[in-house]
Formats: structure tokens, sequence, C-alpha cells
């Protein structure tokens, strides 16, 4: 399988050629290796940081911004928004604050990225 992406893995954005043979994963086209590692993951194991917002009982701020901790699987994102989208929070809310632990088991939290009262 061959796929062209544009490497995220530096402000460089370098066009990436990728072949993909069984287990062997070629890419071609990166000028660091954040570029091979970046391919090869977005073959194998894609992955987002997912923002999104939940749903507050503040009338100061009524939806809340949210973000995941680290990249999450790309294939478990749709069932993650709409667990989040179905959620309400009851302030105080500080910026950093966890919002939902340790998703599915991935060690991956959603965290706040605004404060409410």
């Amino acid at each position: 399988m061959k796929k062209s992406l544009i490497c995220i893995g530096c402000p460089r954005g370098c066009r990436l050629e990728i072949e993909m043979e069984g287990e062997t994963i070629t890419v071609r086209g990166n000028s660091c290796p954040r570029g091979e590692s970046y391919a090869k993951q977005e073959m194998t194991n894609p992955r987002r940081v997912v923002t999104a917002v939940v749903h507050t009982t503040s009338e100061q701020l009524p939806w809340l911004p949210v973000k995941t901790s680290a990249p999450f699987p790309k294939a478990a994102i749709a069932p993650l928004l709409n667990r989040l989208y179905k959620m309400t929070v009851t302030p105080p809310v500080h910026c950093g604050d966890t919002i939902l632990e340790d998703i599915d088991g991935s060690g991956i939290h959603v965290v706040a990225t605004e404060s409410c009262r």
C-alpha cells in the first residue's frame, strides 16, 4: 500500500511518500527522523489530540473547552466525543483539572483548558 502525507512532526511540513509491504514500512521525503516516526505511527496506529466542549451548570460559561492530555487513537475518537457531549460539569473547574480520567484504561485523561466558576 502506498500513501502520501504532509508531515506534522516539525515546522518544515515535508511531503512524505510511504510504502507499506507486510510489516515493512519505507518512508521517503522526510528531512528529519521525526518524519519517519510520524509516518510509521500514521500507518500503524494513527492518533490525534482531541479537543471538544462539555456542558456546565455555569451561566457564565455554559460550555467548557477540554482536550486530551496526549494523542488518542483515531478509531476511538467518535465514541469519546459522544461521551463528552453527554457530560455536564459542575463548577468550580480550573484550567488543567481532569474532567475524565484514564479514558478506557489508556492512561490518557480529558482536561479542562479554561477555568469556570
